[in-house]
């Protein structure tokens, strides 16, 4: 019995190790080996010009920011650009933010409005998937259009996110595409397209059309060898 008993003891051993090294094999395997940067190693400020179409960058230039070492968003975003631009026909004004990160980890994922604009008391009031057409051989950017405020502060907005090549719409699809990078064995950069505009009518309809007409003239104002940074190489080269 003390045999049998031994035996038992040592057959448990081996598969309690066995198990350890396949686990450490997948772990091994999922282990994230090439980077993948689609975003050209440039300052924002330099990629992104001044005039899109007809819409011009205000007269105070780029917005700063001021990072806070440590910070939340000192550790996603590697660059940051916030701009106001001027439609030079209607006087309309659209912010544009752009946040890009180089390595899109566990930790460092891009940071949606869905989750910051409540964050700072503006509850999202609406939200629906929005596609932003480039024309007949550009495809369309998969976006997300919702509408934040409280009060008499209604902000429409558009965005949208790129994580290596996948353009997920929702934090959901940004974990599967980011699971699917590591899985192929990348790290990939990641980048987040916000066009957002303060209606000054509370009661009129959402300004949607108008900011993925903006962000049209964003996209096709962008240097043909610079939009994959932005969009993904396959609508770009189809934009091209």
């Amino acid at each position: 019995r003390a045999d049998g008993g031994k035996r038992m003891i040592a057959r448990r051993d081996f598969l309690i190790g066995g198990a350890c090294v396949a686990a450490l094999g997948i772990a091994e395997a999922l282990r994230p080996r090439t980077l993948l940067t689609l975003m050209a190693r440039q300052p924002l400020t330099n990629l992104v010009p001044v005039r899109l179409g007809v819409w011009t960058m205000g007269e105070g230039g780029d917005i700063v920011v001021p990072k806070v070492p440590g910070s939340l968003s000192d550790k996603l975003y590697a660059d940051t650009l916030t701009r106001l631009y001027i439609n030079n026909q209607t006087g309309e004004q659209v912010m544009l933010l752009i946040a890009c990160g180089r390595a899109q980890s566990d930790i460092l994922q891009l940071h949606r409005p869905e989750s910051c604009y409540p964050a700072i008391g503006l509850p999202i009031m609406f939200r629906r998937d929005d596609d932003i057409a480039l024309g007949r051989a550009g495809g369309a950017i998969p976006a997300v259009a919702l509408t934040a405020g409280a009060g008499n502060r209604i902000e429409d907005i558009v965005y949208w996110t790129r994580l290596g090549e996948y353009l997920p719409r929702s934090a959901a699809d940004q974990r599967r595409d980011r699971l699917k990078t590591a899985m192929d064995g990348i790290v990939s950069d990641g980048v987040l397209i916000r066009a957002s505009t303060l209606r000054m009518d509370p009661e009129g309809g959402p300004l949607h059309d108008r900011l993925n007409a903006f962000l049209v003239a964003f996209v096709s104002a962008i240097p043909t060898a610079k939009r994959p940074g932005f969009i993904g190489t396959g609508l770009a080269k189809g934009l091209a």
